[in-house]
């Protein structure tokens, strides 16, 4: 069963079996703007929470994605490197950002439930 978390930088974070799918949530999009590129991070790459893993840019600014938990990116969204705006149009959907292999699932435990987080930008 899987689950998802936020943090305070807006991404949202599915876990499913020890790993985990990640991106920007729709709040994130709205405040960036209509995205004109993603740049990806390379599968096999090791992150620590919050190291810089993504850079968008919109039509407003470029913005840093981080790591919400430690970890090894296993797959990247390569649909993202033509088409960008998946992420304004399904920010929590298609428009996912990478995936990575949990190092210390116990990190999850710091990070918001969605509930906490839409009283965070409300």
């Amino acid at each position: 069963m899987s689950k998802t978390y936020f943090t305070e930088d807006h991404e949202w974070i599915k876990v499913d079996a020890g790993v985990a799918t990640v991106g920007i949530t729709d709040y994130a999009q709205e405040q960036l703007g209509d995205l004109v590129f993603v740049e990806l991070p390379e599968a096999g790459k090791a992150f620590s929470r919050g190291d810089t893993a993504v850079v968008v840019e919109s039509v407003k600014a470029a913005s840093d994605v981080y790591a919400p938990v430690d970890g090894e990116v296993t797959e990247v969204n390569e649909a993202l490197t033509s088409d960008p705006s998946l992420v304004n149009t399904a920010a929590t959907g298609d428009g996912w950002l990478w995936k990575m292999k949990l190092a210390d699932e116990s990190q999850l435990e710091g990070l918001m439930d969605e509930a906490a987080y839409q009283a965070s930008v409300a």
